[in-house]
């Protein structure tokens, strides 16, 4: 198994993609695992890089789109060394790396859903050798590569969030806990399940580090809080999050993050009834959006400013807004 895993790891570097998963498959076929049919096209040429950026979707209102940094989840393989174990605990837990090399030569063919039920196996291979932290992982990775498909039903996807919510309180590394709670958050988001997302925001947020990276990361989890209580139209609650979210982008430099915040308040101002600061919010989000060169950023911001002025009785500079929105 072992020889099988470094020739596959070799076949890699030379960007051969069928001997690669030849390999993976043979290794995974040794250590007691069961092959799909579903793991025998290999016919492309392989860029095996995993993507661990977040998708992003729009959620129905411009300014209700959870903003996440797309930051990944880093690979640990201190937590996956056998050395200690049991001759069958070993065999498991290469048949479950070799599903999860398979995962990634998918994932760099462009195969989102083999590549999801490559890491949908590894789990459930890494939770019965009763290793949670690589479960996890596994489970984080499939269901983003689930949303990405779109060949799979919502309940299923769910179904796979509420596994990994669930393990993470047994892992021990408190940074990893916390990122995970965060993509576990950015999937129930991804599904309208804005309830569970924003729950898990904050344990998430919880778990952030006061170091640089702990500080992005908090702050992308204040402006995902925001607008997650924005979609629950408990507006009240989400001005807090958005206040703070502002606050700490700003601190930042995080320009282009700083307009996402101040539409969302916006948003969340208009909601209130409070047009005035609603209008205001807009212009601060336009000027920003102006500052990064955001086209996408300006039409949205601009459209809201439309609707400010319409409230606020000033039609015609609302036609303004609207023309310049178009």
């Amino acid at each position: 198994i072992k020889g099988l895993m470094r020739a596959g790891q070799r076949a890699l570097a030379r960007g051969d993609a069928r001997g690669a998963l030849g390999c993976f498959r043979r290794a995974h076929l040794l250590s007691g695992g069961t092959a799909s049919p579903l793991l025998c096209r290999s016919e492309l040429p392989l860029q095996c890089q995993p993507s661990e950026g977040g998708s992003r979707e729009p959620s129905g209102h411009p300014h209700a789109n959870p903003g996440v940094s797309g930051e990944g989840l880093q690979s640990f393989p201190g937590s996956l060394a056998c050395s200690g174990q049991g001759v069958e605990p070993c065999m498991a837990q290469a048949g479950s790396q070799a599903c999860e090399q398979m995962g990634c030569c998918y994932l760099g063919l462009q195969e989102p859903e083999l590549a999801a039920r490559c890491f949908l196996g590894a789990a459930s291979t890494y939770e019965a050798a009763a290793s949670p932290t690589a479960a996890a992982v596994a489970l984080s990775r499939a269901s983003r590569l689930m949303l990405q498909s779109r060949s799979f039903k919502a309940t299923e996807i769910a179904g796979v969030l509420v596994r990994c919510h669930s393990l993470c309180q047994s892992i021990p590394d408190a940074t990893l806990r916390g990122r995970l709670y965060g993509e576990v958050g950015f999937g129930f988001a991804q599904l309208h399940i804005f309830s569970l997302a924003a729950e898990s925001f904050e344990r998430a947020l919880a778990l952030c580090s006061r170091d640089k990276a702990g500080q992005r990361r908090e702050a992308v989890l204040l402006q995902n809080l925001g607008a997650a209580h924005n979609a629950l139209h408990s507006f009240g609650t989400a001005l807090r999050w958005h206040r703070q979210a502002l606050a700490l982008h700003g601190a930042l430099g995080n320009r282009r993050a700083q307009g996402q915040c101040f539409g969302n308040l916006a948003l969340a101002c208009s909601c209130l009834g409070d047009h005035r600061a609603a209008h205001e919010n807009y212009l601060h989000a336009l000027q920003a959006f102006r500052d990064v060169g955001d086209l996408g950023g300006q039409w949205q911001v601009s459209e809201g400013l439309g609707t400010a002025c319409c409230h606020l009785g000033d039609p015609q500079r609302a036609i303004g807004h609207y023309q310049e929105a178009l």
